[in-house]
């Protein structure tokens, strides 16, 4: 047995974006962790993240696929990409796990998918941050960023971060494998 803290915001937020990196980086380098998984939408959270790497870590960083946003168009700017790459980072871009092709769907015809149910599920009980750090957990394993080996996962919603997780990833065709460690920290409102 053993015991470890779990960091809580009052509520979700950017806000809390500085405080969950640190956390997380902590973590990793306590547990010897290689990989720390980070969403990121525009790279902002992304370039604050680089200055917590130390030793042999990597940072993946998970963003959205072409065209989530606008038709053909990417969240990141090409300037900000090659910066993170430029200073170590691997740069993620997929289609999202827990919606994808489901969401077209669901748009265009109604009603909800089992992938929406999981999603949901996630987002409802342990708030958007940890939603999405399964899901770039399970993105960056299917791209073959990451092994399936225990990594940390940092996400929260919209801009900024606010979930911090270890969690040994399984790929897309064997989600269920998937299994979150440990709680680094996360918010205890969850909208």
């Amino acid at each position: 047995m053993s015991e470890k803290k779990i960091w809580y915001f009052e509520k979700p937020g950017v806000e809390n974006t500085e405080a969950t990196l640190k956390l997380a980086f902590e973590r990793a380098k306590e547990l010897g962790i290689k990989y720390v998984v980070l969403a990121s939408s525009y790279g902002e959270t992304a370039k604050k993240a680089l200055k917590y790497l130390s030793g042999d870590m990597k940072l993946v960083v998970v963003t959205y696929h072409t065209g989530f946003m606008e038709e053909g168009k990417n969240t990141m700017d090409p300037e900000t990409e090659e910066f993170l790459r430029k200073n170590g980072a691997v740069i993620v871009r997929q289609s999202h796990v827990l919606s994808g092709i489901e969401r077209s769907i669901t748009r265009k015809f109604g009603g909800i998918s089992r992938v929406e149910v999981i999603a949901e599920t996630l987002r409802a009980l342990f708030g958007h941050g940890l939603k999405v750090c399964v899901e770039i957990a399970v993105m960056a394993a299917d791209s073959g960023a990451i092994p399936i080996t225990e990594v940390v996962a940092i996400g929260g919603k919209t801009r900024g971060a606010d979930t911090a997780v270890v969690i040994r990833p399984a790929h897309m065709n064997n989600f269920f494998d998937a299994q979150i460690k440990e709680i680094i920290c996360m918010p205890r409102e969850k909208r």
